[in-house]
């Protein structure tokens, strides 16, 4: 489903979908994942940070790093992981 065409419930869902899959396959999630994933121009990075903050917010993924103070190379994890 393209990105336009989901509300927010969605998107968050999407978003953490993809944090399991890039965790089972190894590979950390971060903003670039997700705008890759989304098809989102590298311009338009808060539309990626706005919806890893609300899949945060709704408590399905975790910063992997609590320590890295750097928000360019923050990466994710599922809440569970």
């Amino acid at each position: 489903m393209p990105l336009q065409e989901m509300d927010k419930q969605d998107k968050i869902r999407a978003c953490y979908q993809h944090c399991c899959l890039r965790y089972v396959l190894h590979e950390p999630m971060n903003n670039q994942s997700l705008r890759k994933r989304f098809n989102i121009e590298d311009h338009n990075y808060s539309t990626a940070s706005r919806i890893i903050k609300a899949t945060l917010d709704a408590g399905l993924i975790r910063v992997a790093d609590e320590e890295n103070t750097s928000l360019k190379l923050v990466t994710y994890l599922p809440i569970w992981a």
